[in-house]
């Protein structure tokens, strides 16, 4: 391809396009880079959603550089999801702002420049150093232009072959079709590669190998767990191997389509109040808890499927007061809840809450005639004081300070970490609770989600009555996905 020797607004948007599909190429790969064995938030899908709100803004915008510079940095903004996407808006808002004072513009900065007739050498420089790094990766000239714009190259041609200095043989997901994900390191000469990636080919698709000097990164979904891996061995030494059921993919987003189809907030929470409250959750039982609280708008989203800047600040918005309180109850929504102020007309305030339990203690201390600063405070206090704690199931082999964790275990989670592994929900749960209740405490609020049962919930409290006597137990039915038990002790 002949090297561009500069960048209209057309070849931005195409970059953009471009970018957008091959993260969505890509996604489920992202999704699983993921060492930490709990469902967690998908940074590929995050930074997908986001390049989709780039696109989307790009399709209303002018054609001019201008205006798809701004698009660029709007639409990211405002389609931001967890922190994979906030960091991505910054990036893109950064390129987009380059652009506007782009290497052409430099002699207007520097008047010897406009007098020479020439633009900023070392700008120049570093460009070169950039072709000349594609012309390592891929072969292509090092352009005699002296203003060459390769940064947008360098993002295009690494977003179309996945890595620098990599090889990259990746067809179109096959989730649908496929139940199964294998990755390894595979250890093995860069000679005989062609070969294990030729036979890994009539094995499955969404396949990925990057690396060289004898040690490869390799991905593929497959229904064959045993040849993918026997290719392996035939060349090579595998190691860290890892096999993921697809399927629980298919599970997790689930649920965030049935919380779009969730009935609208009751109409008395539209009533008037000095301050409003915006609540990040899934489930109907949770939704409902945070009505009679007094929520006036909840957002759908969680741990695996996070809200954008835009869908926060819609809700805020809406809500029937000046001053809104927004409660992420995520560690991944924190950062997207905090881009919400400098974008609203109202007085925005964020209260950092990590998990409902701790926005349900938040809630005993909000006061609607109150002005915001003083809620959020107060608020924070509240949110502060609970322990909170989560038992979850493990999607994939992993470790901690416990030892080995086996795809398929409980997990008791605190603030700390994984402080307990069991073989059921039960184990884990008392494990969790041992870490997270002392003498001092009073409560422990108990919140089923899906998974939960009568019959360990029984457990559960019978074990509070025989450890801690003095600890009373209150139990909600929250229907959250992924986490059959959320645990707050006060």
């Amino acid at each position: 391809m002949p090297t561009l020797d500069q960048l209209t607004a057309e070849d931005l948007r195409s970059a953009m396009v471009g970018f957008r599909d091959a993260l969505q190429a890509h996604r489920a790969a992202i999704n699983r880079l993921n060492v930490y064995p709990v469902p967690d938030g998908d940074t590929g899908t995050n930074m997908s959603l986001t390049l989709v709100a780039v696109c989307d803004e790009l399709d209303d915008a002018a054609a001019d550089m201008a205006a798809t510079c701004k698009a660029v940095s709007h639409g990211s903004l405002m389609g931001a999801r967890g922190n994979s996407g906030v960091i991505l808006s910054q990036i893109l808002r950064g390129l987009a702002d380059g652009l506007r004072e782009a290497l052409d513009r430099t002699p207007e900065l520097l008047p010897v420049l406009a007098d020479a007739g020439v633009v900023d050498a070392g700008g120049a420089g570093l460009l070169l150093l950039l072709d000349v790094l594609l012309h390592l990766t891929d072969g292509r000239p090092v352009p005699e232009s002296t203003v060459p714009d390769a940064p947008d190259e360098v993002a295009h041609s690494t977003a179309a072959h996945g890595q620098l200095g990599g090889h990259d043989h990746d067809h179109e997901p096959g989730v649908a079709d496929l139940r199964y994900e294998v990755m390894y390191f595979l250890e093995a000469p860069d000679e005989s590669i062609p070969g294990f990636k030729e036979l890994w080919a009539t094995l499955g698709d969404s396949i990925v190998v990057v690396g060289g000097d004898g040690m490869w990164n390799c991905h593929i979904h497959t229904d064959d767990i045993g040849a993918s891996i026997e290719a392996a061995v035939d060349v090579g030494r595998p190691r860290q191997i890892r096999v993921t059921d697809l399927m629980e993919q298919v599970e997790e987003e689930r649920w965030v389509r049935e919380a779009d189809m969730a009935p609208a907030e009751p109409a008395h929470l539209d009533e008037p109040a000095t301050t409003a409250v915006v609540a990040v959750s899934v489930g109907d039982g949770i939704r409902r808890i945070f009505h009679s609280l007094g929520v006036q708008r909840v957002v759908s989203g969680g741990q695996t499927m996070n809200p954008s800047t835009a869908d926060l600040l819609e809700a805020v918005e809406s809500a029937p007061a000046d001053h809104v309180v927004i409660l992420p109850n995520n560690k991944n929504i924190i950062p997207v809840a905090e881009q919400v102020d400098a974008h609203s007309t109202k007085s925005v305030h964020v209260v950092p809450t990590r998990s409902v339990v701790e926005a349900f203690a938040s809630l005993i201390e909000y006061d609607p005639e109150s002005p915001g600063p003083d809620n959020a405070k107060a608020m924070g206090d509240a949110a502060g004081a609970v322990v909170a704690g989560e038992v979850t199931r493990a999607v994939r082999d992993s470790s901690c300070d416990l030892g080995p964790i086996a795809e398929g275990d409980w997990l008791g989670i605190s603030r700390d970490g994984i402080v307990g592994v069991g073989p059921d929900v039960a184990s884990a749960a008392e494990q969790l609770l041992r870490r997270l209740i002392t003498d001092d405490h009073e409560l422990v609020t108990i919140i089923e989600g899906d998974g939960a049962s009568s019959a360990v919930t029984r457990h559960i409290t019978v074990w509070l009555e025989e450890h801690h006597p003095h600890v009373g137990a209150e139990v909600h039915h929250g229907g959250q996905p992924l986490y059959p038990y959320l645990f707050g002790v006060e």
